[in-house]
């Protein structure tokens, strides 16, 4: 990465060298990250790895202690930063709202600091599902409804890159796909999105690359597949086999690849290195019918999360 340049016009995001010190706390250390324009982007790490620091940086919220911190093409110490924000938008991890607003008021005066048309708060609020609440106030509202509220203020002034930070807290499993369908959205017209979550699940098959930070430092970059097979973790396969065909299967298997398999409930599990998966599925496909059904495991992203931060 060193060889591309912070103002990379396609960059979205670009941090060389990024610090924050506290005393003797190195909260960020040493971070180099790029985000290409039009990514969503996922930043995972405990609590405490400095992630929440990150965000703060990237929004010119936290002064670096070193290093270079570029976003919209604009150095966040720079004179252009102050109009590149205004294209920026920013959910928190806890959103603090004005309980006696309405949730229509609410986005007028975000709207208003943002310099946004107020135009767009009411079609705001129904793109994120509140149009039926936005003359109640936000007190009646529910913890999942402040949470949408939160993301239409992000949504305010059409921003190319977004931050959100545990942007689904308190969400239903309904209101997370309609989250995740107005991001893909939101993508297709160009709009770059970093965001974290401590739902590793939730993330696996919605982000195009992730970064995994862990005291600080960013242990690796890149897609969840490509973090899967850095890590060397083993393929799992299940076998759904009758009762009978389980010694001769189970016999077959370890003379043909060297790894026994473990009997369960309903067959056998063989757990085999990745550059095996070809041959063990030559090994299983003349058994035939001795093998009913068979499943294959990746490592889920909370695997590797903690192959690399363990």
């Amino acid at each position: 990465m060193a060889n591309i340049s912070p103002a990379d016009r396609s960059l979205a995001v670009s941090l060389r060298g990024v610090s924050k010190h506290y005393g003797p706390l190195r909260a960020v250390d040493g971070v180099d990250l790029s985000v290409p324009r039009g990514e969503i982007f996922g930043l995972i790490g405990h609590n405490g790895a400095g992630k929440s620091t990150l965000f703060k940086m990237m929004l010119g919220l936290v002064p670096a202690t070193s290093g270079e911190v570029w976003v919209g093409g604009a150095s966040v110490t720079g004179r252009d930063f102050r109009a590149a924000r205004r294209h920026l938008g920013y959910l928190p991890e806890n959103v603090v709202l004005y309980d006696n607003l309405s949730g229509l008021e609410t986005l007028r005066f975000f709207a208003r600091l943002k310099h946004a048309p107020l135009a767009q708060c009411q079609p705001t609020l129904e793109r994120v599902g509140l149009a039926h609440a936005g003359t109640r106030p936000v007190r009646e509202y529910s913890k999942g409804m402040r949470q949408r509220l939160g993301f239409a203020q992000a949504l305010l002034g059409s921003p190319q890159v977004l931050f959100l930070d545990e942007p689904t807290n308190g969400l239903d499993p309904q209101a997370i796909r309609d989250f995740y369908a107005t991001l893909r959205t939101l993508q297709a017209d160009g709009v770059t999105v970093v965001i974290t979550s401590h739902i590793l699940a939730e993330l696996q098959e919605r982000v195009d690359r992730l970064a995994i930070m862990s005291a600080g430092k960013l242990q690796a970059v890149g897609s969840v597949q490509a973090l899967r097979e850095q890590t060397r973790m083993p393929l799992v396969f299940d076998l759904q086999v009758q009762p009978a065909h389980v010694p001769l299967v189970t016999r077959t298997l370890a003379d043909a690849t060297g790894i026994a398999p473990e009997t369960t409930a309903t067959g056998l599990r063989l757990r085999c290195p990745r550059e095996q998966k070809m041959a063990v599925l030559a090994v299983i496909s003349p058994l035939g019918e001795q093998v009913q059904d068979l499943t294959l495991l990746e490592p889920s992203l909370e695997d590797v999360f903690f192959g690399f931060s363990d």
